[in-house]
């Protein structure tokens, strides 16, 4: 019935064709007024599809806000979460990551100038491995930098590398940044560190992220890599939203 309704919608037709509860001699009718409607101009059909494309949109868009205004502590305000940037930025924003992904890696420039350009930029970052054991091994050592107050300059390493992040590389990485490497090693296998990963995948879910890198700025939730002028004009967005 859905189409119908775009299709009553797009052709002009209102009041009781809309109801529900329709007899059978009014969908009779409507279906006979579709039809020649139809007949007459069938751009009619493209326009209502169009529509009912961006009814759904403006859905999955709604219940993306509802579902990030559910979860801002998760997102935001969470005392553990590693962060880039001012500590008390105007605006938050949230990087959903896998450090083997090409295309974090392709954003990692961009965030890295917007940091350098708006000293308010508060970035908090969600290790969300999701492409293979790598992955994960390289998340759990980089939570566990945390520990060592290097997660930033490691995080940056790891973005930077364009090899596998195996455990020799992983070492070579944490040592050139000031870690200790035997304390890394033993914190990554701590059962924290693997529940840590958990709730950013589940909280991941619960948001609708499909992939990395993903990104939280203020009500919106971008799926995807972008560039400094499309980050600099959501976090202007952002923030101008925050002031009304």
């Amino acid at each position: 019935m859905r189409w119908i309704a775009a299709l009553t919608v797009a052709i002009g037709l209102t009041g009781p064709v809309l109801a529900e509860g329709f007899t059978a001699g009014q969908r009779a009718e409507i279906v006979e007024v579709l039809r020649r409607a139809l007949r007459e101009d069938p751009s009619i059909l493209r326009d209502a599809l169009t529509a009912l494309e961006e009814a759904d949109t403006r859905d999955r868009a709604e219940a993306r806000r509802a579902a990030i205004a559910a979860n801002a502590a998760a997102l935001f305000r969470d005392a553990a979460d590693p962060i880039k940037g001012n500590p008390n930025g105007d605006v938050t924003i949230v990087e959903f990551f896998d450090v083997r992904c090409g295309f974090c890696k392709q954003l990692h420039p961009a965030m890295d100038a917007l940091v350098r350009r708006d000293p308010n930029v508060r970035v908090v970052l969600k290790d969300l491995p999701v492409l293979g054991p790598n992955s994960v091994l390289a998340a759990r050592a980089l939570l566990a930098s945390h520990r060592q107050g290097r997660y930033a300059a490691f995080y940056d390493a790891l973005l930077a590398l364009r090899v596998e992040p195996v455990e020799p590389v992983l070492r070579q990485q944490a040592e050139r940044v000031g870690l200790d490497w035997t304390r890394l090693r033993r914190d990554m296998d701590d059962p924290a560190i693997a529940r840590r990963i958990e709730a950013n995948l589940r909280l991941a879910q619960t948001l609708g992220i499909e992939g990395t890198p993903a990104l939280v700025i203020g009500e919106t939730l971008v799926p995807g890599a972008v560039d400094l002028p499309a980050l600099e004009r959501l976090v202007a967005e952002a923030r101008g939203a925050a002031r009304r």
